[in-house]
């Protein structure tokens, strides 16, 4: 007898997005993190890598795999992950960034030179990883410019890595940095998922659940279609497939219940 509960709770559970094994559509841009992070945290050479892409094409995922996977080659450098929403505001991130290199609060001048200071001292390699670095856009573009700068001092031993919706902020907001060739960071984009892909990482997922497919091909299909047609977020088509198992487990549940009796009396 098949237990309802477990296969509808395991095909849930597959499809949270949490970082997987493998991330399917995405081996070229993990290769090219990978690369950076040797050729600049093993290698000792300061840089900067930009990664855009719409909500829900795997930017996250795919830096912390790498982060996972490369958890050796890190071991001598410090890492420092941030999360841009959680500031109360754009310049928040210096006192922040302090915190985590165990300086006191960087506030005004002062405790900017401090932060330089510490950047550019002896020492381990520091990657600072900044998600939803849209949030730090400013009036002048201050505070993307000083981090953006930062790996460019003459010492320095920060790897910035920053991951932002927007394509083009680097275009919009750090042209200046272009004016110095070697200042500019690396570029690297994640474009939407296709339909294709879609319905492969909603096929992945839940094939890790054991017994018949708790949702058939055709509304895989269906789903990855319609999200690829509006944004290709692998996140909503997880949603979406994860709403479409609670309303087939709802439906089994309640026909369950209402079961005759044998002998056809209820």
């Amino acid at each position: 007898v098949l237990d309802t509960g477990t296969c509808y709770q395991q095909a849930k559970r597959a499809l949270h997005a949490a970082v997987p094994e493998h991330l399917h559509a995405r081996e070229r841009e993990i290769g090219i993190i990978r690369q950076f992070l040797r050729d600049h945290i093993c290698g000792r050479r300061p840089g900067s890598l930009y990664i855009s892409g719409a909500p829900g094409t795997g930017k996250t995922a795919c830096l912390s795999r790498v982060l996972l996977d490369c958890k050796g080659d890190l071991t001598g450098s410090k890492t420092i992950v941030l999360n841009c929403m959680a500031l109360s505001s754009p310049a928040g991130i210096f006192p922040a960034l302090a915190q985590e290199l165990g300086l006191p609060g960087a506030t005004g001048r002062e405790g900017m030179q401090r932060l330089e200071k510490k950047l550019t001292a002896q020492g381990p390699m520091v990657l600072l990883v900044l998600d939803e670095l849209d949030q730090l856009e400013s009036k002048g573009q201050d505070v993307l410019y000083t981090l953006f700068e930062w790996p460019w001092l003459p010492g320095s031993r920060l790897v910035l890595v920053g991951l932002a919706n927007a394509l083009d902020l680097t275009d919009r907001s750090l042209a200046r940095l272009s004016a110095r060739p070697a200042g500019s960071p690396q570029l690297l984009h994640f474009p939407p998922y296709t339909r294709e892909q879609l319905t492969a990482i909603l096929t992945e997922r839940l094939g890790q659940v054991a017994g018949a497919p708790v949702l058939d091909a055709a509304a895989l299909q269906f789903c990855a279609r319609k999200v690829s047609a509006v944004s290709g977020d692998a996140r909503k088509a997880l949603d979406v497939c994860r709403r479409a198992v609670e309303v087939v487990e709802l439906e089994v549940r309640s026909q369950t219940l209402l079961k005759p009796l044998p002998g056809g009396e209820w």
